[in-house]
């Protein structure tokens, strides 16, 4: 039989491995094992290979395994991954729970940052908790060669079974459909806070998924939400904003993706995105019109920080709560930009104060200064103060 095979191996490769297998009509399991670690950690992972393989039902073979450091729940990963690979289908590879669950995130939560962390790449997950960000989002579609969707999958999978990633959201962004209803089979089950729906055309599609979700939550026995956030990436989908916002009750924001969005149109994205800004304040009215958060692009240029700066600060100006980033080092910028400013905070604490003062003395409406506050403005105020962790 042909050897086959799951990961990366080599002197740049960290917290991976390379997993060659040959199954065998009879025989044992020859376990050749090959890593920096051997010293140390060589048995324990002889052994866990060993296991795997009988529990995924390979009985006779010929495995190489060459090692760079990778963490237990990344090795589950490639080894299922190199037996499905060569026909096996029984047996279940998932790792022990290594992490507590998790009380569900909540609807309105803070998303100012969601780093993106490809589903190919583990060493990005380890320690992605650390930096800080809302919401981390793994990556099953654009950063995963089409040859390495099914690897990624089970990455992704072990990742939320075993990884700590902080007070992160903790976001998977699947395939389109149909492909995406096996990313749906194999992390639902892991209790993800939200699913990204990428190209999101047509309020169907969402509630395809939205359906998908929910059987395979009862289906397990589990009864939490999962969030959904589409992604508006055509000029389609751009036009049909309001009713992919309305698709789906689990629908908890809008956002956009600005490089298919600009290729999609045929023109260039630019630092200052006037050639996006129409569709950016037509997802801003749409998310805003159905109750959600609007959720804006990322700035790709992961060098230039000024440059996020400006666009952080003009998104915020255009009604968005918050962007996507892909390096650690933007995210303190766009907390910092998403941020209520002194003057705003200052400013909502003398409106609700204002407000609990007429109320007291029963009007409908407070004055602050020469200007009339009613109650669309004090709404504007607490969310002001919600933002910023204040009691309103």
């Amino acid at each position: 039989m042909a050897i086959v095979q799951a990961g990366r191996s080599g002197p740049e490769i960290r917290s991976d491995l390379l997993v060659s297998l040959e199954l065998r009509d009879s025989g044992r399991i020859d376990l050749e094992l090959q890593s920096k670690v051997a010293p140390y950690y060589g048995e324990s992972i002889r052994a866990q290979v060993l296991e795997l393989l009988q529990r995924l039902g390979v009985g006779h073979g010929r495995v190489r395994v060459e090692d760079q450091g990778a963490l237990p729940w990344v090795i589950a990963a490639r080894v299922e991954a190199a037996a499905r690979r060569a026909g096996v289908l029984g047996g279940d590879g998932r790792p022990e729970r290594t992490v507590p669950p998790r009380e569900p995130s909540a609807r309105d939560r803070l998303r100012r940052s969601r780093l993106y962390l490809p589903g190919i790449e583990p060493k990005f997950m380890i320690n992605a908790g650390l930096h800080g960000p809302d919401a981390v989002i793994l990556d099953l579609e654009d950063s995963v060669h089409p040859h390495e969707k099914d690897t990624a999958r089970l990455l992704v999978r072990n990742a939320l079974r075993c990884v700590d990633f902080g007070t992160a959201e903790r976001m998977v962004r699947i395939n389109p459909l149909p492909l995406g209803m096996e990313d749906l089979e194999a992390v639902v089950p892991e209790e993800p806070d939200c699913i990204l729906v990428p190209k999101a055309e047509s309020a169907e599609q969402v509630q395809e998924v939205e359906l998908a979700v929910a059987r395979i939550l009862e289906r397990e026995g589990i009864r939490r939400p999962v969030w959904l956030m589409p992604i508006l990436e055509t000029a389609l989908g751009i036009e049909r904003a309001f009713e992919i916002a309305r698709a789906a009750d689990s629908v908890v924001a809008l956002t956009i993706g600005l490089e298919d969005y600009t290729a999609d149109l045929g023109v260039r994205r630019s630092d200052e995105g006037l050639e996006s800004l129409w569709a950016r304040q037509r997802l801003v009215n749409a998310a805003r019109a159905a109750g959600l958060q609007p959720i804006d692009s990322v700035y790709s240029d992961v060098a230039d920080l000024e440059g996020l700066r400006a666009w952080a600060s003009r998104s915020k100006a255009l009604g968005f709560e918050g962007m996507g980033c892909i390096h650690p080092r933007q995210i303190p910028l766009i907390h910092e930009a998403y941020a209520p400013t002194p003057q705003e905070l200052a400013w909502a604490r003398q409106v609700v104060e204002a407000f609990r003062e007429a109320e007291a003395a029963g009007r409908a409406v407070a004055t602050l200064g020469s200007k009339m506050v009613d109650p669309p403005v004090v709404e504007r105020a607490r969310k002001i103060l919600a933002r910023a962790g204040v009691e309103a």
